[in-house]
């Protein structure tokens, strides 16, 4: 039997992935038919390469206001962050070890984090504490917003990186982390020391927030090609000139000897277009989603009154729609969606492997009974007000 041709389908998990966008595609396929050489080498071909590398790069580094040398390529944003807290706690070890005077520490390092980070930060938490490191999350609001003070006060003679996310992945809540950033410089002034270093993961933020790293004052930053419309397996680290870092891959020291690896030319060049068109058109389409996520969020809770919103109104990520349908099963509710012709999630998607359908960040916000209850919708470059409308409308079958 001949199969019916399905009807268009109505994505709403841009949080999770983004499809690569026309113009990037275009640009890489048109490097790979330019070289295929290695960066590393010293013939023609790979100078070609290498130069388009350092063209990616600057790119890149004029976007966020950073210097050539800052810019770490990785594999995504789960590499960056990894490199990021244990590059640190890795190199504060073995700068104690040496009685390094680049460093003032003392003790066992100490990180801070927060409850709500990505696993992609929290399991590394977890790996540095199974190293005997230190580490302090805090607690956030009933919006899911940290607590400036509680930084403040949280910091230690052995503290040394703090890990803010910029935007929560699954509520959408965006951190003060220009305000953050100025108490750790306070804090850094008056103990005349270069410790804590303050690190963030802005993977979601990249296509609506100012990735400006001096305005940030941040020391090192994450970012994933992937949640930008960008090449799949690509990541940038950010990390402050005159920062020690130690690796965690080990091999040909690529990158500034902080990755290891034959550099992918066409994915650096791609991630590099993938911000400038990002940043060209980031003003526009932020808006325009801004109305989409109000019109959303208003006729979910208008319809289903007894529905709340997870996370911050004002300080919300554009796309973001986090909504708590008390009693409904979360995971259930999204095999439904799904049959029903729309992609959605009920919590980070890197979640999912761990067989918990449970929202850990929900659960933070102070709302237990929301945990399993919650539905993540995110909006993309395709969203269209009509999707909403189709989104209300299917709801009405699932939510009871």
């Amino acid at each position: 039997m001949k199969r019916k041709k399905d009807k268009r389908r109505i994505f709403l998990d841009y949080a999770s992935i983004t499809p690569i966008d026309k113009k990037v595609l275009a640009k890489m396929e048109s490097i790979q038919k330019m070289t295929f050489a290695n960066p590393s080498a010293l013939y023609s071909e790979a100078i070609v390469a290498k130069n388009l590398i350092k063209e990616a790069r600057q790119k890149i580094v004029t976007i966020i206001h950073a210097q050539k040398d800052e810019i770490i390529f990785t594999s995504g944003g789960t590499e960056s962050n990894n490199l990021a807290l244990l590059g640190i706690f890795e190199s504060v070890q073995r700068s104690d070890l040496k009685n390094s005077k680049s460093q003032i520490f003392l003790g066992k390092p100490h990180i801070i984090t927060t409850k709500i980070e990505h696993p992609a930060v929290l399991e590394v938490c977890k790996e540095i504490e199974r190293r005997e490191g230190e580490v302090t999350y805090l607690p956030v609001s009933s919006d899911g917003l940290v607590s400036i003070k509680n930084i403040r006060e949280s910091i230690k003679k052995n503290t040394v990186l703090i890990s803010i996310g910029y935007a929560n992945n699954e509520i959408g809540t965006i951190q003060p982390i220009h305000d953050m950033g100025r108490v750790i410089k306070d804090y850094r002034q008056k103990n005349n020391t270069k410790l804590p270093y303050f690190h963030t993961d802005a993977c979601q933020a990249g296509l609506y927030l100012s990735l400006d790293v001096l305005k940030l004052g941040v020391d090192l930053m994450t970012l994933d090609g992937i949640k930008m419309y960008g090449p799949r397996s690509s990541g940038i680290l950010y990390v402050k000139s005159g920062l020690e870092l130690s690796p965690i891959i080990f091999g040909g020291g690529q990158e500034g000897g902080l990755r290891s690896g034959t550099e992918n030319v066409g994915v650096c060049v791609g991630l590099s277009t993938t911000l400038e068109i990002a940043e060209k058109i980031k003003e526009k389409e932020s808006k325009r989603l801004m109305a989409l996520r109000d019109y959303a969020i208003k006729n979910l809770l208008k319809i289903f009154p007894n529905s709340t919103l997870n996370g911050s109104r004002e300080y919300r990520l554009p796309n973001n729609i986090n909504i708590c349908f008390p009693g409904l099963d979360a995971e259930f509710a999204v095999i439904s969606l799904d049959v029903l012709g729309i992609s959605a999630s009920y919590s980070s998607s890197c979640r999912t492997l761990k067989e918990d359908s449970s929202s850990y960040v929900v659960e933070n916000l102070g709302k237990k009974d929301c945990s399993q209850s919650s539905l993540r919708f995110t909006l993309g470059r395709e969203s269209k007000k009509s999707d909403i409308d189709t989104l209300v409308t299917v709801l009405r079958k699932i939510v009871v």
